[in-house]
């Protein structure tokens, strides 16, 4: 049997290719406040074009998500609520929404929008469930800056847990669909979405790992009240150590980021400092010992009030200038 010990060595060798820093997203979605930091509201905001509505009613959020969002729900609406948000100092917006029977959020009308988003300066990232192609080019007229895009390994998981009639190869062709336009993409893992059970989590990194994405975003499932896995344990720490090792150790060269959602208390503390073990490049809202932690391990600490799919553009010139200079040694070694 693998033993996570030695994977997480691996993994922590592998991430001496980037730069020894760790970023550490606070968006305003959530407040944060520590004596390491503290973030401003509205300096980044997620919307939902759906409201609270959602057909497919996912065994792990049951539509709960949404309602932590600012609703948008016409075209007209956004512009509006763009408009407001400028004016506080406003970054950048996610823009999501509940899915409908096929799993896609209806973004296509909103693609004016999203457009004038963009144009009034917001950084405009989306995540939109399964997207075909014509969506695609719609975004990417749009000129989003990113598409978020949940991925899923196993054709139980998304029957049982999304209710959907899909398989895993439907999740590939939308990463595929977005990479053929040039849109940059973001895959998010969540471990333990099987009713708090790894199942095609290692797949669903398989299948990633051709795609070049900007950043690859792991969470963990959160047992949130009012849905099916209300009173689920979170996965084996264990278990979730092997999966965020395996994802460093097999995307050496893609920003690796520690999402928002995880469970509280001692269990997040645990994973934050294995995944910092595990030479992740980004977390989302750290714990403060989590920051004392990485300093202990050498890391630059940075924080950022963007959404840490955002992390590779902020090192992709990094990696970029020691490839070259990796060129520049192969050169000489000729």
């Amino acid at each position: 049997m693998e033993k996570s010990s030695d994977i997480i060595q691996l993994a922590w060798a592998t991430r001496k290719v980037w730069p020894p820093c760790i970023w550490f997203s606070v968006p305003g979605t959530k407040h944060y406040k520590n004596s390491y930091y503290s973030n401003l509201s509205y300096s980044f905001v997620n919307l939902s074009i759906t409201g609270e509505a959602c057909t497919c009613c996912c065994a792990h959020c049951n539509a709960k998500l949404l309602q932590t969002m600012v609703p948008a729900t016409t075209p007209e609406k956004m512009c509006r609520l763009v408009d407001r948000l400028v004016e506080k100092g406003c970054q950048g917006i996610l823009v999501s929404g509940g899915a409908n029977s096929n799993g896609e959020v209806p973004l296509l009308p909103f693609q004016g929008a999203i457009k004038y988003a963009k144009q009034q300066g917001l950084r405009v990232l989306v995540h939109g469930g399964l997207i075909r192609s014509g969506t695609a080019a719609s975004l990417k007229e749009a000129g989003v800056d990113q598409v978020l895009l949940d991925v899923i390994g196993h054709e139980r998981t998304i029957r049982e847990v999304y209710h959907l009639d899909r398989k895993p190869e439907d999740y590939f062709k939308s990463m595929i669909a977005c990479r053929e336009l040039g849109l940059e993409i973001v895959p998010h893992v969540v471990i333990g979405l099987h009713f708090g059970h790894i199942l095609g989590e290692i797949r669903a990194l398989q299948m990633i790992g051709d795609m070049s994405p900007q950043t690859l975003v792991l969470v963990i499932l959160s047992p949130l009240i009012g849905t099916e896995m209300a009173f689920l344990e979170p996965p084996p720490v264990k278990e979730v150590a092997l999966v965020i090792a395996k994802g460093r150790v097999w995307n050496p060269f893609t920003p690796l980021a520690l999402g928002c959602a995880r469970p509280p208390g001692q269990y997040k503390r645990q994973i934050e400092r294995i995944a910092l073990d595990c030479g992740v490049n980004a977390i989302a809202y750290p714990d403060k010992s989590t920051v004392a932690y990485a300093q202990t391990r050498g890391l630059k600490t940075q924080f950022s009030e963007r959404c840490c799919s955002l992390i590779g553009q902020n090192l992709t010139y990094k990696i970029e200038a020691l490839n070259e200079i990796e060129t520049e040694q192969a050169t000489e070694r000729r």
